[in-house]
């Protein structure tokens, strides 16, 4: 089985307290908003304490075009691309030359070509480099895309393959809507970037080991307003929809026993739970549905708190931090939902 060599995660310089951008939303949007004062609340209740952010605070005060934000996404995410696959490949112990493949993930800005072409370029990686970016998957990218680093190595036994997720959730914010949905997400998301080197079976294993053993996507029919984007002549307009724990309550308990069932498993075997924090509600409805013993979304609750939602990055500094504090011999599962509606999960075989 292909297994997870290295994971490094970015904190950026500029990471703000909770408190800062509640003040600071409360300015923005009081005058023209008039549920603002009703929801200030929804910041105390997400349970987060700092945020992620690629800029400093006052920018997000400033009236920007979409262009001019863009850019911004295109030239941070290299930056920070780099300066994450750079710790990547150092804690893998390998030479940039051995990368294979890179798949990159990404949903919160556009750029052509992609930013792993950037990333190949500034680098000077192995111009032959199998690239396959992924745009689109929003808060489920994280895992789907080691999904298909697992399904690459599996390939190609001798692959090293690179996987990079960026998401600039800051810099889509819109200060001219005044709807709900983007008032709660100025409350919940923010930035990130992390790398993760994946080997195929050629390559000598570590002694902490981190195996793929399978993976599963799904898609739930008629969902496709529940989450996404509104494409507008500002930028990407949030949409989400009230209702996904509820919809997190009632489908994700049968999902994961589906799955763990065709690898003859039960969901008591599953020792490390790396799940992406969608916001406070999300966590208590994975508690709800799932009924499991004991502080088991921890280090999910935890990453949330000390930087807020960043999309698809979030579940990968999740199993980061896995690495890092240490996890229970045994099996991990990897779990994200996002636009689609959609489920992404990864079971993994962790020992130490």
């Amino acid at each position: 089985m292909p297994h997870i060599a290295a994971v490094s995660k970015i904190d950026l310089p500029d990471k703000t307290n909770q408190q800062d951008v509640k003040a600071q939303a409360r300015e923005m949007f009081s005058k023209d908003f008039p549920q603002a004062d009703r929801l200030m609340p929804a910041f105390d209740n997400t349970g987060i304490l700092t945020r992620n952010f690629v800029k400093p605070l006052s920018y997000y005060a400033e009236t920007t075009t979409f262009k001019e934000r863009n850019d911004e996404y295109i030239r941070l995410s290299l930056q920070y691309s780099v300066q994450a696959v750079e710790g990547v490949i150092t804690k893998a112990g390998i030479d940039k030359d051995d990368i294979t493949d890179i798949i990159f993930i990404s949903t919160t800005g556009l750029a052509t070509p992609s930013i792993d072409a950037l990333i190949i370029n500034q680098m000077h990686l192995n111009p032959h480099i199998n690239r396959t970016p992924v745009w689109g998957l929003g808060c489920a990218g994280g895992v789907s895309g080691m999904a298909k680093a697992n399904l690459a190595a599996k390939a190609n036994p001798d692959a090293v393959v690179l996987l990079v997720a960026v998401e600039l959730c800051s810099l889509t914010l819109i200060k001219s809507d005044y709807s709900k949905s983007n008032f709660i997400g100025s409350s919940l998301f923010s930035d990130g970037i992390v790398a993760c080197i994946i080997k195929g079976d050629n390559h000598k294993q570590p002694k902490q080991l981190l195996s793929i053993k399978a993976a599963s996507s799904k898609l739930y029919y008629d969902s496709l307003d529940v989450m996404g984007w509104d494409f507008r002549e500002d930028g990407f307009k949030v949409v989400f929809s009230k209702d996904i724990p509820t919809f997190i309550h009632t489908n994700i308990s049968q999902d994961i026993e589906d799955f763990l069932e065709k690898q003859g498993l039960k969901l008591s075997d599953i020792k490390n739970f790396i799940f992406h924090p969608g916001g406070k509600k999300v966590l208590d409805a994975y508690v709800d549905a799932l009924q499991i013993e004991g502080d088991f979304l921890k280090n999910t609750r935890e990453v949330m708190n000390d930087n807020g939602n960043m999309s698809s990055v979030t579940v990968l500094y999740v199993l980061e931090k896995f690495v890092a504090t240490g996890f229970a011999d045994g099996y991990g599962l990897m779990l994200a939902m996002g636009p689609g509606f959609s489920s992404e999960m990864v079971l993994l075989d962790m020992k130490n």
